[in-house]
């Protein structure tokens, strides 16, 4: 199923929708936070202190569309109220490890500078996922009438992959050719996240909660 046919029965499912935002809600969260955890403790840019709090008030904004879907769900991010929960907790984690494991051996860094050179390409892959994700689904919510709306994020992801390029540019001269090779890591655990979003969405029809 193609991630558009698969979001066009997460909105048309309110319970399925109320755990989609709340599970994209748990992602930038988590994003935010794996963003603060790469900072250096005196050696902070701006632009990493502006993703940090973008990414943050993506989650809250994604929590407050929920209050325009029936039911008033996903008050947390426990399990039941999140869409493919063990996929989605380890998702991000897992893409650091393996990205810092590349990296680590293309360029032997170690300890801040492992960190900080994982935040630029792991925040780059994610970027590029969100540059084709959200216009998919904002494409969907405009076709069922849905109030929900995810515009803003789409600018301003738009702006973190430009701010991300720059820095990467800025970080080595062959920066296309390691940020190629993470996208693909980042694909494959994509893949596989959306496999288990599939059967999650089957399971959830079948009368079992995902």
């Amino acid at each position: 199923m193609l991630l558009k046919s698969i979001l066009e029965t997460i909105v048309n499912d309110n319970v399925l929708h109320s755990k989609w935002l709340n599970t994209l809600s748990f992602m930038e969260n988590a994003g935010a936070k794996k963003i603060s955890a790469s900072e250096h403790k005196e050696d902070v840019n701006l632009i990493i202190l502006k993703h940090a709090a973008e990414e943050h008030r993506h989650a809250y904004y994604l929590k407050k569309q929920l209050e325009k879907l029936e039911g008033g769900l996903c008050k947390t991010y426990k399990s039941h109220e999140l869409l493919t929960p063990n996929y989605t907790r380890f998702y991000l984690n897992a893409l650091d490890i393996a990205v810092c494991r590349y990296l680590k051996q293309e360029f032997s860094l170690f300890g801040f500078d492992l960190k900080f050179a994982a935040y630029l390409f792991v925040t780059y892959a994610i970027e590029v996922r969100a540059d084709e994700l959200y216009p998919v689904y904002q494409e969907v919510l405009t076709k069922a009438n849905s109030r929900v709306t995810v515009k803003s994020i789409i600018l301003e992801e738009e702006g973190h992959l430009e701010e991300m390029l720059n820095q990467l540019k800025a970080f080595s001269t062959d920066w296309e050719h390691h940020a190629e090779i993470v996208v693909k890591i980042e694909q494959k655990m994509f893949n596989n996240w959306i496999n288990q979003l599939e059967i999650a969405i089957g399971t959830t029809f079948s009368g079992v909660i995902a």
